[in-house]
């Protein structure tokens, strides 16, 4: 880690102390999954999932990169694109769910990825309406509305959970906003929102309460794993052993398809996953102890940095830099329970854009092109 540090400095690359921080949580990741890789000699056959990290290992070349964009312009790039995002999400999700009769994917072709990405879009609509950056403040609220909206075509009941609890997170950080005309306006609006949400939810989920009922009978008197819950705990079955086995380092990232097909035999079916339908415990078996506190540790100094700020930072654009960061991770830990955490190309990329840019405008300096003067330091850089 020495090393890289000497080599970006001498590079002109722009070093803080959180974008360190951060650094040494990814590449601990990135090395304790390779590590795995080597202790079962499966390098050959995992190199295929190796390839994914790249994304994790730019992260300190892509932070250095974006630095040298102003904040302002920054933040404002992010939040109009996030509000052109959640208008084209509930487009596509319209067009797909009503002409195509499928839930909402977008052009991910996953239904959760389409709603984890919109849900980070929507969540930094809000957030921009809240920080006083942009002034079109009623075309941000839309914009999230939108987005809230695509997410339910989405069917991802799990991101429904993740966007609510992003959304009183958000509130909660601008709370001192919400007050007088602000807060009885806003009030107003989420109040039709929650209701809109929740007339939707009980007409499409209603039947799911007593479809669940009927699966966990089945689970627990007759032992039937074929159905939806049945197939996660089998899953959870097979990961806990799969962990117990290799309690250190793990299998190798390349080691679930075949854990999987093994341990599905054992019920007596024939099933196989990518991910163990939870992102810690997928670590858990693909790297180990080593490998889940590594990841962990990722969305801890995240969520640390982004605290700091917000403990003693009054400036809009750090506050929304930090916001960003507390959306992501709300985001992804709670879509983690019973999806991907990380290992997937668009999430993995959005996780980057978030935390790049997140912590620059928190609490980033920038670092003009050559020949520049450099702006003073950010008052929460530390």
């Amino acid at each position: 880690m020495s090393v890289l540090l000497i080599a970006l400095k001498k590079r002109r690359f722009n070093i803080d102390q959180p974008m360190i921080a951060m650094t040494i949580a990814i590449y601990a990741y990135c090395g304790t999954v390779i590590l795995a890789s080597i202790v079962n000699n499966s390098i050959a056959r995992d190199a295929s999932h190796l390839v994914p990290l790249i994304t994790f290992l730019f992260f300190p070349f892509s932070y250095s990169t974006w630095s040298i964009s102003q904040k302002t312009t920054l933040a404002r790039i992010i939040i109009l694109s996030s509000m052109a995002a959640c208008f084209g999400a509930l487009l596509l999700a319209i067009v797909q769910y009503h002409w195509l009769g499928i839930r909402a994917e977008g052009g991910a072709g996953n239904a959760i990825v389409f709603a984890t990405v919109t849900c980070l879009a929507a969540m930094a609509c809000l957030a921009g309406a809240l920080s006083d950056i942009e002034k079109a403040k009623s075309l941000l609220v839309g914009a999230a509305l939108a987005g809230t909206i695509a997410i339910l075509y989405s069917g991802s009941r799990i991101i429904w959970l993740a966007i609510l609890i992003a959304g009183i997170a958000v509130l909660l950080i601008h709370r001192q906003k919400l007050r007088g005309k602000n807060a009885l306006r806003l009030s107003l609006i989420l109040g039709v929102v929650g209701l809109a949400i929740a007339a939707f939810v009980f007409q499409v989920q209603s039947w799911r309460v007593e479809f669940f009922r009927s699966e966990w009978a089945a689970l627990t008197v007759h032992g039937d794993y074929t159905t939806s819950l049945g197939l996660r705990a089998a899953m959870w079955h097979i990961g806990l052993a799969a962990f117990r086995d290799m309690p250190l380092f793990g299998h190798g990232v390349g080691a679930t398809p075949l854990l999987m097909k093994q341990g599905f035999q054992e019920f007596g079916m024939v099933h196989g996953f990518s991910h163990f339908h939870n992102g810690f415990l997928t670590a858990l078996v693909e790297a180990g102890i080593l490998g889940a506190v590594a990841l962990a540790a990722i969305f801890v100094v995240a969520a640390r940095n982004a605290a700091r700020v917000l403990r003693i930072s009054s400036d809009p654009v750090e506050r929304f830099g930090a916001t960003m960061i507390i959306i992501v991770v709300v985001t992804y830990l709670t879509g983690g329970l019973t999806g991907i955490l990380v290992g997937h190309d668009i999430l993995d990329s959005m996780l980057m854009v978030f935390l790049v840019s997140g912590t620059y405008l928190a609490s980033g300096r920038h670092m003009p092109p050559a020949g520049e003067q450099a702006l003073p330091t950010s008052s929460a850089a530390g």
